[in-house]
């Protein structure tokens, strides 16, 4: 199992969650999440030409596997995730309550 590199990005709507899964695609990723723990895993398949013999090779060949435990402050029920170019894009939105707001004052 290989442990995907990520990139974590804070932005005022939420949190985005970049993964380099190279060789992933939509079926051959699970994106779970139960009890505060988002998983991902992907099972990838060699895309190397029958009989044909790798004599170089940048990057590990594996099934990738990655968990994070949420926070309470993420809204779980909008969480959105894209996968293009062997990048996989999640989008981890803040919950209302955990949003920065302008309190207004009455008088």
């Amino acid at each position: 199992t290989i442990t995907p590199p990520i990139d974590i990005h804070d932005g005022p709507d939420g949190l985005t969650l970049e993964a380099d899964l190279p060789g992933a695609t939509e079926s051959s990723l699970v994106i779970q999440l139960e009890h505060n723990v988002l998983s991902l895993d992907a099972r990838i398949d060699a895309s190397a030409p029958e009989a044909a013999r790798p004599i170089h090779q940048e990057y590990q060949l594996g099934d990738y596997h990655r968990s994070f435990i949420l926070s309470d402050d993420i809204d779980r029920e909008r969480i959105t995730a894209e996968l293009k170019n062997g990048v996989l894009k999640i989008h981890l939105p803040k919950a209302d309550r955990a949003r920065a707001r302008r309190i207004e004052i009455k008088s």
